[in-house]
């Protein structure tokens, strides 16, 4: 019987590494808690109105419908158990041969998870509705407010961490703040909005060159965003942060801060690093068991002395990575390595403003917003996706009008 190869998760990471051993002698299965494929880098524009959920993801079956030797399975994970190479899922067990752990990160909160029902982070699409719902309805509860006071609270806004996230979601803010809704209010204002970016660190995507750093910092300002470096937050409840000392009233707080590891990664005996990511061989197996493999954010690996960035392109590449190796346990050939190629880091600030930086090459403004929806556009899974992406971007961009806002659902609100 072929090898049984057993990948968990179906982000960037699993669904290459399922692709890339299309034609080789194994049966696989795949598993995710979900039934789709999530385009990551673009789930900000669902949280910001601009895209809907079905535009940057796919059904996970879909996708592979043509690789004859997978089976796709929704379920969750639930424990690891490399003695006998067997997982537990919420619904029953499988048995593996070669075993491939691509199941993420999660948010951290750096010790205080009751900061979690007043800051919810961005990792899903219930992440992103959700956050839609609370920005959306801040401005509604703003509508209906009397007292100038409280208006203001609710048209104030805190996002925490400065990377491409934070720095994505607070652009897209200011935009929808100044430019799209204030001709649809009558009581408040849209655009006296307060949009504040927290990063404890001195600058703004601390990950890209100083200069482009900079560059992104004053493109914010000039939207209108509030940016504090250089302190962290100490409190978050109910009527916002603690900066520090200083305290900002904000009814709506979002986090795109910390993350960490799966807790699966826990599961595998293998040594870990602060963040609970597991520290693999050359090859992504897990040390004394080379038939297991992590790759993607789960997978702690240095190169040159740095560690390899939590980043689709990584992800990708590591999942490739390890189906080679598997073919190769499975030939009698050694594995080579695994080697990360970057090919740079890009992040957009809102309309017309974005910096990019591709190994050297660095420019921002409007060419780098070009670049980015073009880079975008091209590694979005389907053609139909590519082309409603596309289209909902150009209408946007000639009517500043986000169709996506739409109030759906209902939470226990931590604000009430």
């Amino acid at each position: 019987m072929e090898p049984h190869v057993l990948v968990l998760g179906g982000g960037f990471g699993g669904l290459w590494a399922t692709r890339a051993l299309a034609s080789a002698p194994v049966r696989i299965t795949l598993v995710d808690r979900t039934n789709h494929h999530l385009f990551q880098p673009l789930l900000y524009q669902v949280a910001m109105a601009g895209l809907s959920a079905p535009d940057i993801a796919a059904p996970l079956r879909h996708i592979l419908r043509r690789q004859r030797n997978v089976g796709v399975r929704m379920d969750e994970a639930l424990a690891i158990d490399v003695a006998t190479r067997r997982v537990t899922f919420a619904q029953g067990t499988l048995e593996y041969d070669y075993l491939i752990v691509a199941t993420g990160s999660r948010h951290a909160y750096f010790g205080h998870d009751e900061w979690a029902s007043h800051a919810p982070g961005l990792k899903t699409l219930d992440d992103a509705v959700m956050i839609r719902r609370r920005m959306l309805e801040a401005f509604e509860r703003a509508e209906r407010e009397s007292d100038p006071d409280v208006q203001s609270e609710w048209l104030d806004f805190v996002i925490i961490g400065g990377g491409p996230t934070g720095v994505e979601l607070a652009g897209t803010l200011a935009e929808i703040a100044r430019h799209t809704l204030p001709r649809e209010f009558r009581r408040c204002d849209p655009r006296k909005a307060n949009i504040h970016l927290v990063e404890a660190g001195p600058r703004v995507l601390p990950s890209m060159p100083e200069s482009l750093s900079a560059n992104a910092r004053s493109q914010l300002e000039r939207l209108g965003v509030r940016v504090h470096t250089g302190r962290a937050v100490t409190r978050i409840d109910d009527r916002g942060v603690l900066l520090g000392d200083q305290p900002i009233v904000a009814r709506t707080v979002l986090w795109a801060a910390g993350v960490a590891a799966s807790p699966l990664g826990a599961q595998l005996g293998a040594e870990r690093d602060r963040a609970g990511r597991v520290k693999v061989e050359a090859d992504l197996s897990v040390p004394g068991h080379p038939e297991v493999f992590v790759i993607g954010d789960l997978a702690s690996v240095v190169q040159d002395g740095q560690p390899v960035p939590g980043v689709a392109p990584a992800a990708k590449q590591m999942g490739a990575h390890a189906a080679r190796a598997i073919r190769n346990r499975i030939a009698g050939r050694a594995s080579a390595p695994f080697r990360y190629r970057d090919y740079g880091n890009l992040a957009t600030i809102g309309r017309m403003a974005a910096v990019v930086d591709l190994r050297g090459l660095r420019f921002s403004g409007a060419f780098a917003w070009l670049f980015w929806l073009v880079a975008h556009i091209f590694f979005l899974i389907g053609f139909r996706n590519r082309m409603v992406v596309m289209s909902e971007w150009i209408w946007s961009y000639f009517t500043y009008q986000r169709d996506a806002r739409i109030i759906i659902g209902r939470e226990r609100d931590a604000r009430d």
